[in-house]
């Protein structure tokens, strides 16, 4: 275990400015995935004597390093679409499958005990509803203890797919909230403090009585966090549990031509978790044999990386999925 740690380590705080070993791919990007990529390049030094090195920067970080061609493949969780693709001469293609919780800190309130209505959760996010007794989440919480304290709001301060996916889901749920703020990597929140990264978010969710935030499925298991129960698209209620993201992560619809770009939250289905979201890997067209070496590396991970995905949280690729990304592989990695 102290070796992993290590070995871990190593891989998250390397400059991303270090001359490129011949034997060393690196990468930067999506925190949201991060837990999943470190255990993943971890498994394969060990099986294969290949380092990858994986800088948690976040997705904007992400799309730009791969930009300017500082790493050797980006991580987002926003996916690219055809023009922005074109516009930086990138491949694109979805690496795994996670999921966005509302995390909160009440004592006395446990996990999955909390239910929030999408819009109770844009409204808090938009700085409308502040005391965790209002009557608007009393309605739906009757014998929980809710305090008369105001709610810290806890969102990221950097560019960020967990942001775009949640924005995007508040701007589906909330008129006011599409209006005011929109979706996107960064908005002008109204409220709240801001963490760097997943990790940012969930150690000032962890350190911050009667705050609320949103983060990755992983972040919250790690850290013994509390999440609400939320609403599926036809308004049901769901937990933030593994069978309620895959529920919403069969709804996925990839095309090669798009080069597999999708957003997943807010799916049909009466089980759907509605922050279901994939997260991808951006490889420059021109890469040649470096492209090879990173596609090397998910190929390795698809083929022995599912177990891994599941125990951290994450959803593993269906396997029609896998094929159609190893086709487009083929087809564009020359």
């Amino acid at each position: 275990m102290l070796k992993k740690l290590a070995l871990v380590a190593l891989i998250a705080s390397a400059s991303i400015s270090s001359v490129f070993a011949e034997d060393k791919i690196n990468g930067a990007g999506a925190t949201f995935p991060a837990p999943l990529y470190y255990d993943w390049a971890f498994n394969y030094k060990k099986d294969t004597n290949n380092l990858v090195n994986y800088q948690s920067i976040g997705s904007g970080g992400g799309i730009k390093q791969i930009a300017k061609r500082t790493v050797n493949f980006g991580a987002s969780d926003e996916a690219l679409d055809t023009l922005e693709l074109a516009k930086d001469n990138l491949y694109q293609f979805p690496a795994a499958i996670g999921s966005i919780v509302v995390a909160f800190n009440v004592a006395g309130i446990a996990d999955e005990k909390l239910k929030l209505t999408n819009e109770n959760v844009a409204d808090i996010f938009a700085g409308k509803i502040t005391t965790w007794n209002d009557p608007a989440i009393l309605a739906n919480n009757q014998g929980l203890n809710l305090p008369n304290q105001k709610i810290t709001v806890v969102h990221r301060s950097d560019g960020s797919g967990t942001t775009f996916n949640f924005t995007y889901y508040l701007s589906q749920s909330s008129k006011a909230w599409k209006e005011k703020f929109g979706t996107g990597k960064a908005v002008d929140w109204a409220t709240g403090i801001g963490g760097k990264g997943n990790e940012g978010v969930t150690n000032l969710i962890k350190q911050t009585p009667f705050s609320i935030g949103y983060i990755e499925h992983a972040y919250k298991e790690k850290n013994n966090l509390s999440a609400a129960v939320l609403q599926t698209a036809s308004g049901k209620w769901v937990a933030a549990k593994e069978e309620n993201f895959k529920a919403a992560a069969k709804y996925a619809t990839w095309t090669k031509e798009k080069h597999f770009y999708s957003v997943l939250a807010l799916q049909q289905g009466d089980n759907s978790y509605p922050i279901v979201a994939a997260t991808f890997i951006l490889l420059p067209r021109e890469g040649g044999d470096m492209n090879k070496k990173v596609i090397a590396f998910y190929d390795y991970a698809f083929k022995n990386g599912d177990e891994t995905a599941k125990k951290l949280g994450y959803i593993p690729l269906p396997e029609d999925t896998k094929k159609m990304i190893r086709e487009y592989w083929a087809a564009n990695i020359k």
